[in-house]
């Protein structure tokens, strides 16, 4: 059976994360705030701006980048994107 939480950014209840997906403090909220929906809406975002931005995971500063980026998605943006929002086409 699947768990249910209730997610911070999408503001209802939906399933939660089979495991923790990131590390660290940050990764316990996600684990315990942020469902397989909210997170699925995020890997898209991070794809759209690491493909935008020409970031590469082998640079420091652009792992901080998406880490921040991700924080400000997930956890300061409780409201869902729309279709007038230009960074997901």
């Amino acid at each position: 059976m699947n768990c249910i939480i209730f997610c911070t950014f999408l503001q209802c209840n939906a399933e939660k994360q089979d495991f923790q997906i990131y590390p660290g403090n940050i990764g316990k909220r996600i684990f315990n705030e942020i469902s397989k929906v909210a997170w699925n809406q995020w890997i898209k975002k991070q794809t759209i701006l690491i493909n935008k931005k020409k970031l590469t995971m082998e640079n420091v500063n652009d792992r901080k980048f998406l880490e921040k980026e991700m924080i400000k998605f997930l956890f300061e943006n409780h409201t869902l994107k729309t279709k007038n929002d230009t960074s997901f086409k």
